[in-house]
């Protein structure tokens, strides 16, 4: 890394969805879709499904702090799903969905506090979040096949039915954050 890249890890769900809209925002360079949060050294997917290793799916979020703040990372993570659901997505349920921020640095962890606090605070939502904020510790990749997983796969009936709406949601909220 250099002075000017960081690494945010994020959890909200299918790392399918997350990945596909953290893609999208200009200053993001890349988007590794793993497991972070367990027990389990070097879980597969299947593994992790069970819901018995403790890891959640993230994706880890290299990006270039000249043209996106960690708080922009984390505006787009708060309304690119539900922080109210407890460990669940949508149809997607288990702790392995969980709404998650895992901090690599007492800034982030300020910066996510402070953010999960004033949503609360807000009544944004009628439920409160419950988005876990925990410390960083380790990120296992997931296998190849799940890597940039919605645009290799568009056409898939996961990818059209529950990815895609979640991407045009996102592209208008963050239509003047989107990659040229």
């Amino acid at each position: 890394m250099s002075a000017t890249t960081d690494t945010a890890t994020f959890g909200a769900g299918c790392f399918w969805c997350v990945e596909a809209q953290f893609q999208l925002l200009e200053g993001v360079q890349l988007v590794k879709s793993g497991f972070s949060g367990g027990t389990v050294k070097n879980p597969s997917y299947k593994e992790v499904c069970t819901g018995s290793t403790g890891h959640a799916e993230v994706c880890q979020v290299l990006f270039d702090t000249t043209k996106i703040t960690y708080p922009e990372l984390l505006e787009a993570f708060w309304k690119s799903h539900d922080p109210t659901q407890l460990n669940r997505q949508g149809n997607d349920i288990g702790t392995q969905y969980r709404s998650v921020i895992y901090y690599h640095n007492e800034e982030q962890r300020k910066l996510a506090e402070e953010y999960k606090k004033k949503l609360n605070e807000s009544g944004a939502y009628d439920q409160p979040v419950v988005t876990e904020i925990s410390p960083f510790t380790v990120f296992y990749k997931a296998e190849d096949y799940h890597q940039n997983y919605f645009n290799e796969n568009g056409e898939a009936p996961y990818c059209q039915f529950v990815i895609q709406p979640k991407v045009e949601k996102f592209k208008k909220v963050f239509n003047q954050r989107m990659k040229k």
